[in-house]
């Protein structure tokens, strides 16, 4: 009689118990990591504010973000270096952004609703040729434009700014705002209309007020987009009396002369107040207008 022997388990097969981390020291390092990451994206901008304090001679000689040599002055001088104090480009760059902001909330919710709401023909043609201008490059509009608004005698002013806002012409605004408004239930419309609500009214009673996150998505990237905006004001602004924030900091570098890196650096910090001020007051809204549009 023959008697079976088991083999021996092979340890090369065997499913060892795998040694993982605690949970606590994992989400440490996770968290370590992300610290570390973050303090680089940041090195520039803290770069910039150090910098700011430094007189310009010493700015590129010594690229730490310490000195011993602290020069608070550098924001006095950028103040008022320029043909005006630094509060007058503050001040034109307000006006442009207060009006792009306007004109995007009318412009782009008005256009949002006919897009989600209404029924007539060609609604789906002219909403894939709205989506094909996000796709549009400025550099690509910008001669036809200029032309246009050279013909009208605008160039110089700030209407090529503001008024295009008012015809909806951000593609990405509205789409965001289309797929915001379709979220809402249609029963509201039926019950305002049944009401006697028309469009009108619908749209300014109900849809606007339940619209308000993306409407605040819309006010805080259109104030960050123009606020930083250069290109299209260096080339419609062509007096220094015009001049916003982004084209009164490039004249601070002078490619025939010693240019003033350290009032530069110090009028750049101030310019960056308003950005992050606006972003943090509506950051809850800006998060949640996204989560709410389908873009994700």
């Amino acid at each position: 009689m023959v008697t079976k022997t088991s083999a021996a388990p092979d340890p090369t097969t065997t499913n060892a118990p795998e040694r993982r981390l605690p949970e606590h020291l994992r989400r440490s390092l996770t968290h370590i990591g992300l610290i570390l990451f973050g303090l680089i994206m940041l090195y520039p901008l803290l770069w910039m504010l150090a910098s700011s304090f430094k007189p310009t001679a010493e700015i590129f000689r010594d690229p730490s973000l310490f000195t011993g040599n602290f020069t608070p002055g550098n924001y006095a001088e950028g103040w008022t270096a320029l043909q005006h104090p630094f509060q007058h480009y503050m001040l034109n760059s307000a006006i442009v952004v207060a009006g792009s902001i306007i004109g995007n909330l009318i412009g782009c919710s008005m256009a949002a609703y006919a897009f989600a709401r209404l029924e007539f023909r060609g609604r789906k043609l002219f909403f894939a040729i709205m989506l094909m201008t996000i796709m549009l490059p400025i550099h690509v509009v910008i001669v036809p434009q200029y032309i246009l608004f050279a013909n009208i005698g605008w160039i110089n002013t700030f209407y090529p700014l503001i008024v295009p806002k008012l015809l909806a012409t951000d593609g990405f605004f509205i789409f965001l705002m289309v797929q915001f408004i379709r979220g809402l239930p249609k029963d509201l419309d039926e019950a305002a209309r049944i009401d006697g609500c028309g469009h009108v009214r619908i749209f300014l009673r109900i849809i606007l007020p339940l619209s308000a996150p993306a409407l605040a998505t819309t006010a805080i990237f259109t104030f960050i987009w123009t606020w930083n905006d250069f290109f299209t004001q260096l080339i419609f602004l062509t007096s220094p009396d015009m001049y916003t924030v982004p084209v009164a900091l490039r004249t601070f570098v002078d490619s025939s002369s010693q240019t003033s890196w350290g009032p530069l650096f110090a009028m750049s910090v101030v310019a960056l107040g308003p950005v992050f001020g606006f972003f943090l007051a509506g950051q809850r809204y800006l998060v949640k207008g996204i989560a709410t549009t389908g873009i994700k």
